[in-house]
């Protein structure tokens, strides 16, 4: 029958006799309440075991830590929560709920032997030859332990191989050494590292950056782990994926004497390529190619971000049909990368001032290096045509006038043209088209201010053309010059200075 405690307060004159009441009333209530603390704590481990069951991680951890925190001395739960952060790959954490156990219960073998795993893995192999021979001592015929045990010794002195082989430079047969013993300890952040400065030492940066991010998650503090990757990843320049590292870096310590100055120039620069990059996107290729000029103000030295620019401004510049440009920065970035789309972004430019043969070349070169390249494989066939079609010059095009211009409009004409594409007034890649261009120019100017010539012309027979029977010298130009008319009363007299 229940009995109602407080009912019976009043009852009681005894006062000594009422305090005993009432402490029992509070023992009563304390004793409900570790129930109902133990039954919660029942609960999750319920739970946690459900969701291990069917491979939900992080579920079962949640009601684990939730278990722990109930009951902190409970062994078996502390023991249940390292196997899960065992099964997450979370070396620190297992580590220390494994060692915890052991203080509760020193005898715990299991527990021990899950130790000297978690150190294996480490690749700490004297505390794993350490927690393995204690095992031993009890369970000599436990053949699990016995296997591991005996891979602690070949680790070693594969280890010390490794050594010897980077001293010696033979970084490819460390990397395979190094892979092999990262199957025995693959949470060791010494091993990965190593890898990772031999996987530098041969060019292989990808597979560096692979290895030094499992090198971060795995060091007890990171910061210089993540200064290093953000570096490597500038000077590829992949600057985006670097301010994501150098971020990390700065959750750690906000003002890291390295992490905190190149956040500052990295913010700068990858702002500004993705702007060059959104402006692009969007068509508007003025912006393009200012926010890409900025790069190359902020970057004077990491050639790969420097890369990263040029291609941009090799793009804009032909998308804005400034082609002449376009020919300079592409040139600028394939001297530093030999890149397929930058050799057909300098195609299209050459196309763009009618320059077939260095298109075909720039196609040819992009998919020398990818045979898949579609956008040059069509580039190509596209140049070919336009190569065919305009074999046959089209001298009033060349000067912009109609067919039926007299010879006074045609040597306005000439003389505008003549000033514009002066050689003398480009460098560089400019200077080659300009004298193209010119040549044309000073031909467009010969045949249609010579009535014959213009005639022959009109009726479809280029007469400039060495293969029509016109063999004039160079191109079909008397006396072989093609400059001669600025030497015999042209109102321009004008120096050549070609290299």
């Amino acid at each position: 029958m229940a009995i109602n405690l407080v009912d019976m307060v009043p009852l009681v004159q005894d006062k000594k006799f009422t305090a005993l009441i009432l402490l029992l009333c509070l023992d009563l209530f304390m004793d409900g309440a570790e129930s109902a603390t133990q039954a919660e704590i029942d609960r999750h481990l319920e739970m946690g075991r459900q969701y291990l069951a069917s491979n939900q991680l992080a579920d079962a951890l949640t009601h684990y830590h939730a278990a722990v925190e109930g009951d902190p001395s409970n062994y078996l739960t502390l023991f249940k929560r390292g196997t899960v952060y065992f099964a997450l790959g979370k070396a620190r954490n297992c580590l220390q709920d494994f060692s915890r156990v052991l203080e509760l219960k020193p005898d715990f073998t299991t527990a021990r032997a899950q130790r000297g795993v978690v150190y294996l893995k480490l690749g700490d192999y004297s505390n794993a030859e350490l927690d393995f021979h204690t095992v031993l001592l009890e369970e000599p015929y436990n053949d699990d332990v016995n296997y591991l045990y005996s891979k602690i010794d070949p680790a070693r002195e594969q280890w010390a191989a490794v050594e010897d082989l980077i001293r010696r430079g033979d970084y490819r047969t460390a990397i395979a050494f190094l892979t092999q013993l990262l199957e025995i300890s693959p949470w060791s952040a010494t091993f990965r590292e190593s890898r990772a400065d031999c996987y530098i030492k041969e060019n292989d940066v990808l597979s560096a950056v692979s290895d030094l991010r499992s090198v971060n998650r795995l060091s007890h503090d990171s910061t210089g782990g993540y200064f290093r990757l953000a570096t490597l990843l500038y000077n590829m320049g992949h600057t985006a994926d670097a301010l994501k590292e150098i971020r990390e870096c700065l959750k750690l310590d906000p003002e890291h004497k390295d992490c905190f100055p190149f956040y500052k120039k990295l913010k700068k620069v990858e702002k500004a390529l993705s702007d060059a990059q959104s402006y692009l996107d969007e068509r508007q290729y003025v912006g393009c190619i200012d926010s890409a000029e900025k790069v190359l103000k902020f970057e004077t030295e990491v050639p790969m971000v420097i890369f990263s620019a040029k291609h941009l401004l090799c793009s804009c510049h032909v998308k804005e049909e400034q082609f002449t440009q376009a020919v300079t920065r592409c040139r600028e970035a394939l001297e530093i990368h030999k890149d397929p789309t930058v050799l057909c972004d300098r195609a299209e430019a050459y196309i763009g001032t009618e320059m077939y043969d260095d298109a075909i070349r720039d196609y040819q070169a992009a998919i020398n290096i990818d045979e898949h390249l579609q956008r040059a494989k069509e580039g190509l066939e596209r140049a070919k045509r336009l190569q065919k079609q305009s074999e046959r010059r089209d001298y009033y095009k060349i000067l912009n006038v109609k067919r039926t211009a007299t010879k006074q409009e045609i040597t306005k004409a000439y003389r505008k043209a003549a000033q514009k594409w002066h050689p003398d007034n480009f460098q560089g890649d400019e200077k080659k088209i300009a004298e193209k261009k010119f040549i044309d120019i000073a031909a467009a100017k010969e045949v249609l201010t010579d009535p014959e010539k213009r005639q022959q012309f009109d009726n479809g027979e280029d007469p400039l053309d060495p293969e029509g029977g016109n063999h004039g010298g160079y191109g079909g130009f008397r006396g072989g010059n093609p400059f001669h008319h600025f030497h015999h009363g042209s109102p321009f007299q004008f120096k050549f200075h070609f290299n």
